[in-house]
């Protein structure tokens, strides 16, 4: 078998393996050994080669910013911040016709600017937000679908855990990354909210008809204090970083701190409940370690197979610039969206990619919002929308399927990929504070 044909082969094997119920780790490291195996024909070359791209893909000073960001956001969950910033958001948005689902946009979009992870978002608001939609008169699917659409806001509004992957594997700064994710962040909370008004005003017959916003009335006192925990947050995270404070692994630890002082002050930090925090901690650490371990294993297989180069020889022939290459890759991303998770997406796609648009001297930060973007398109759409089966799991209403959940997350997924869009057209919404 040439290099390319191993290459090739070993695209396959993995996507075979991973639908076939393999953790995409195992299935990247094992496709890689082996991989290897056949291009070099030894074993120990093998071995030494993938421990080397083991070591190399933690061994840096930037790694240690996931278990600061990763206990920070467990933290958060813990303290009901969740719950605080959406009975302020409920209050604040009332009076608008579609109010509450707004407020379950904005409160999104502020929880994940302390949590990073789309996941937790769409778990903590499936209990917070849907319960309160329903009962305000919402239907059971929008109100399950705004849920799921504005939770991908926390893998785009910095942190990020997925924006902090795509610039290891990358190898590009991660603070400039959460730089660039704001703007495109925001603009698509605020379109999320211009849908939620449109269709509640248009298509009744969908979002439902809310009886009176009958929202139970927080004083400006309450609302203040239910605030000022997460916004002394942000303020310490992101402040930090933007005014040259911390460096992006030095903010993780203040907002650990921050958070850790937060749960402890609310009385929500007992010492079991410490230690099923800090087993959660290491258990997705280790899982996020693992796959950057494996991505470093894979493109090592790739380098060796020369697929990436042939890749470009190849598109060379068809005359296709940047924009032709950009156009089949997030067609790639959003078919891969329908049947892989949005870390395996980015473990399987980048080290194929990055090589390839090299030589068209792309901003990697630019490319790495458009790619998070299109990636989290994948959340809300079947068969494996992660971020639907997640709020399915945490729904205490049987009777909403999951079909229900994908309908009502359909309008948003719209929306992203519209976004998409918008940012490769114009590429300083990313950029502009870089």
């Amino acid at each position: 078998m040439s290099g390319v044909e191993i290459g090739v082969g070993s695209i396959i094997a993995i996507l075979v393996l991973i639908q076939l119920g393999m953790h995409v780790a195992i299935a990247l490291m094992t496709v890689s050994f082996f991989g290897v195996v056949l291009v070099k024909g030894k074993f120990t070359i093998a071995g030494v080669l993938l421990s080397q791209a083991a070591l190399d893909g933690v061994a840096r000073y930037s790694f240690g910013v996931i278990p600061l960001f990763v206990l920070m956001g467990v933290l958060v969950g813990v303290s009901g911040l969740g719950r605080d910033v959406f009975d302020v958001a409920g209050q604040l948005f009332r009076r608008f016709k579609g109010g509450l689902g707004i407020a379950t946009v904005f409160a999104n979009a502020v929880f994940a600017a302390v949590n990073g992870t789309s996941i937790a978002s769409a778990s903590v608001f499936t209990k917070v937000a849907v319960p309160e939609l329903v009962r305000q008169g919402y239907t059971p699917r929008f109100s399950v679908g705004v849920v799921a659409g504005s939770s991908v806001l926390g893998m785009l509004i910095p942190p990020s855990l997925l924006l902090i992957l795509f610039g290891i594997i990358a190898e590009v700064s991660i603070g400039d990354l959460f730089t660039a994710g704001i703007i495109p962040g925001l603009v698509l909370a605020f379109f999320f909210c211009v849908a939620i008004l449109l269709m509640a005003r248009f298509t009744p017959g969908f979002t439902g008809v809310a009886n009176g916003e009958d929202i139970a009335h927080i004083s400006r006192v309450d609302m203040v204090l239910k605030s000022a925990p997460i916004s002394i947050l942000i303020l310490l995270v992101l402040g930090g970083i933007y005014g040259g404070f911390f460096t992006p692994t030095e903010a993780g630890g203040v907002g650990a701190l921050g958070a850790l002082l937060i749960a402890q002050i609310k009385g929500r930090l007992g010492l079991r409940e410490l230690g099923r925090i800090l087993l959660e901690t290491g258990q997705v650490t280790a899982s996020i370690t693992f796959l950057i371990i494996a991505a470093h294993m894979y493109s090592r297989l790739l380098a060796l197979t020369g697929l990436p180069n042939a890749m470009s020889g190849l598109l060379a022939t068809y005359n296709l610039e940047l924009f032709g290459i950009l156009i089949c890759y997030l067609i790639a991303i959003i078919l891969l969206g329908t049947i892989l998770d949005s870390s395996s997406i980015l473990l399987i796609i980048l080290p194929l990619i990055l090589p390839v648009i090299a030589p068209f001297d792309v901003n990697i930060i630019w490319f790495g919002i458009v790619t998070i973007i299109a990636v989290e398109v994948g959340l809300l759409t079947p068969p494996l929308g992660v971020a639907c089966f997640v709020i399915k799991a945490n729904l205490d209403d049987e009777s909403i399927t999951l079909n229900d959940i994908f309908a009502g997350a359909a309008p948003f997924a719209l929306i992203m990929v519209g976004m998409v869009a918008l940012v490769v057209a114009v590429p300083s919404l990313a950029l502009a504070f870089l």
